[in-house]
């Protein structure tokens, strides 16, 4: 590896040269107000939005939060963000509002909870028009857990009952909706009792339980009192629901006196829901009058919704144009001024970086051809010291014996003169192993000869070696690497089996297995105890070779019983 030293050094100067190669920051001037300019343009914007002259109150309102710094003016900014998006919210433009308002949430902490409570309301009320109920509960679960007045709270739970409503959770908006109903503060204020009663009993009728109908009764004696001509079209058109099953005709004129109450109001959207009411019960000529009726109604909310929603969307981009028109014309000086200084910066930094780049690489380079010579020493160290290992364990010994053996006996006894030269020609054949195990090994065309070749040297008298199917393997298709790792391993378990099994009879059987290559290999030599058996030398070698070519490797066996090995790897 590359020493740490050599990479940080780089770095640190690869680093100062970009530092330096950065863009100059140019620093436009902000154009901002005083606080006492803001507030004049918010009193403004909240006499309009008082006097429902929506358009020009969101006018002021966005030209006052876009000359406001919310770091040191946070409340007055979530002032507009918040009546900016009430208003988006009243014109039916959901996203819109939604959008808005958002941009007040990182300034939730530095302004007092009935400001939170506020923006989480809108959130609430947003994500319930756009169907969206889960995350509705959420925010108006955030706003019941601030810590505001008790009016605030009642209204929260009121919005959390209107959502179990929307989803159908009639019981569970019925639980919030009668524990608010004998709230004494409830109460005391008609017009929210009332609505109250009409949620109440709207869920009594979905449940169908007929006790709905006592809840209406007393909303629109309330409301009758209090003149409210939409929240008594609001009622009239839940008893027109609620006779829509029992009686028809009264359906039919509940249904017409909630739609008089909605047109006196101009309530659109409720003047649809109760045609689209009336059209279930008509017939004839009062159908296709409110059906023409109903269609000119779409047409028209649908331009009204459109135009709220571009006319905001126009007062925000021509706002924020200006600014920007008014902010580039000052800062395009500046930018002129600094452009030449950049260009020359550019040009010696380029430099610079080329020569640095330059010397890495020349570094780089004669670090890996270092790197690499000693690597290539190592590993000749690595085999000249196991093949010196291998020849002091395996033969020195049985040389020494031999030697010992050669001096001590009478060798002109014929058993002792065979005794002397088995004990030679079992040297030779270790000789043999260790030069056959490090020879290169031939992987083009004539790999399946040489592999046939390595197995049958170790045929003798009292081995019976039996090879199946090798000539049924694609040898071809079967990378290098992996040929050289399947020559070795076959060629170290033959090696154990000669040293330690006392096998009469191998069986090696090649098998190809949809893209994996298996190699069995089974021995009646005496066994391992696999309990017992400390993996090393051989079949440590066997198993490294086999996991380096992301193969499997299996082993079974018992002392007396023979030794089995089952190998596995894939094609590719």
């Amino acid at each position: 590896m590359i020493p740490k030293r050599l990479i940080y050094l780089y770095i640190f100067f690869t680093l100062t040269v970009f530092s330096s190669c950065q863009k100059k920051t140019i620093l436009i001037p902000k154009e901002t107000k005083s606080k006492t300019e803001i507030q004049k343009l918010i009193v403004t914007a909240d006499k309009f939005n008082t006097n429902k002259q929506f358009d020009s109150a969101f006018y002021y309102y966005n030209k006052a939060k876009i000359n406001c710094n919310p770091e040191n003016n946070t409340d007055a900014y979530v002032h507009c963000l918040s009546n900016m998006a009430e208003i988006q919210q009243d014109q039916y433009d959901f996203i819109g509002s939604e959008t808005t308002v958002k941009e007040a949430l990182p300034f939730l902490n530095y302004i007092e909870d009935s400001a939170d409570w506020k923006i989480y309301t809108i959130l609430g009320t947003n994500n319930t028009n756009i169907y969206n109920y889960d995350n509705a509960l959420y925010y108006f679960n955030k706003a019941l857990a601030l810590k505001t007045d008790e009016t605030r709270k009642l209204k929260t739970k009121n919005y959390i009952a209107s959502v179990f409503i929307k989803q159908k959770k009639y019981s569970e908006a019925l639980q919030i909706l009668l524990a608010l109903s004998i709230n004494k503060n409830i109460q005391e204020n008609p017009e929210t009792y009332s609505k109250i009663l009409d949620k109440t009993g709207f869920c009594y009728f979905r449940l169908e339980n007929r006790v709905a109908l006592s809840f209406y009764t007393k909303s629109l004696d309330i409301k009758s009192e209090l003149k409210n001509d939409s929240e008594l079209g609001k009622t009239y058109y839940y008893l027109a629901e609620y006779y829509q099953k029992y009686n028809p005709a009264l359906s039919t004129k509940y249904a017409n006196l909630s739609y008089d109450k909605y047109t006196i109001t101009n309530c659109i959207d409720n003047q649809l829901r109760t045609l689209a009411l009336l059209i279930k019960n008509n017939s004839d000529t009062e159908l296709k009058k409110n059906s023409i009726t109903y269609v000119q109604l779409t047409d028209s909310i649908f331009e009204i919704k459109q135009k709220a929603k571009n006319l905001f969307a126009k007062i925000k981009y021509d706002s924020r144009k200006e600014k920007e028109e008014n902010l580039k014309l000052k800062s395009q000086k500046i930018k002129n001024e600094l452009q030449l200084a950049r260009q020359e910066t550019r040009n010696i930094i380029s430099y610079v970086i080329i020569l640095l780049a330059l010397v890495f690489i020349i570094i780089l380079y004669f670090y890996l051809i270092s790197r690499a010579n000693r690597e290539k020493l190592k590993a000749t160290y690595h085999s000249e010291t196991r093949i010196s290992k291998k020849l002091h364990d395996e033969l020195a010994n049985d040389v020494y014996h031999a030697m010992v053996f050669a001096e001590n006996k009478d060798l002109s006894i014929p058993e002792n003169k065979k005794q002397l030269l088995d004990n030679l020609d079992t040297i030779y054949s270790r000789t043999s192993d260790i030069s056959k195990e490090k020879c290169p090994i031939n992987t083009e065309e004539d790999y399946k000869t040489s592999l046939k070749q390595m197995i049958s040297g170790f045929y003798t008298t009292n081995i019976n070696l039996l090879v199946n199917d090798l000539d049924t393997i694609a040898w071809d298709e079967i990378e290098k690497t992996k040929k050289i790792t399947i020559y070795r391993t076959i060629q170290e378990l033959l090696v154990n089996m000669k040293k330690h099994s006392k096998a009469t009879l191998v069986v090696i059987t090649f098998k190809k297995i949809n893209t994996n290559i298996q190699i069995n290999y089974t021995d009646n030599g005496q066994g391992i105890d696999l309990n017992k058996i400390v993996l090393k030398n051989g079949l440590h070698n066997v198993e490294n070779r086999i996991f380096a070519i992301k193969g499997s490797i299996d082993i079974e066996s018992n002392p007396g019983k023979g030794f089995k090995i089952f190998i596995k790897f894939p094609l590719q």
